[in-house]
């Protein structure tokens, strides 16, 4: 299995951007599904997740202005999870990755995590 991020770019802080991360090889059928970021200098963190049946959770610095949804379509052209991002901050600055986890469930541990995308690039500037 395969995942690809996509949908990063520059943006103006208070702007938006949707993430997609797309699955090939299979789908994410049965597995929590997370997003995380890497800003230069730092050690990768935990964004949001969302769990095979749709729960969610974020961290701290995002809640209230990102949201993580799913679609859970059996093809796996569609087989796909968003990461919307509203209200964006120059701190929001980073590389985000999307992963899945080796469950239905999330965790903000990377270790839970055991495939990963290449990563795509977000800039916020001020």
């Amino acid at each position: 299995v395969q995942l690809q991020a996509s949908g990063g770019g520059l943006v103006q802080a208070g702007g938006s951007l949707r993430l997609s991360c797309a699955v090939s090889g299979r789908t994410f059928s049965g597995y929590g599904v997370g997003w995380f970021r890497q800003a230069p200098g730092k050690e990768r963190e935990f964004v949001a997740g969302i769990t095979w049946s749709g729960g969610t959770h974020y961290a701290d610095s995002v809640k209230g202005r990102f949201t993580i949804s799913r679609d859970n379509a059996k093809d796996t052209v569609k087989n796909t999870v968003y990461l919307q991002m509203n209200g964006l901050k120059p701190e929001d600055t980073a590389v985000y990755y999307c992963a899945k986890a080796g469950n239905p469930y999330i965790d903000v541990s990377i270790s839970r995590y055991d495939t990963w995308g290449q990563g795509t690039q977000v800039t916020v500037s001020s």
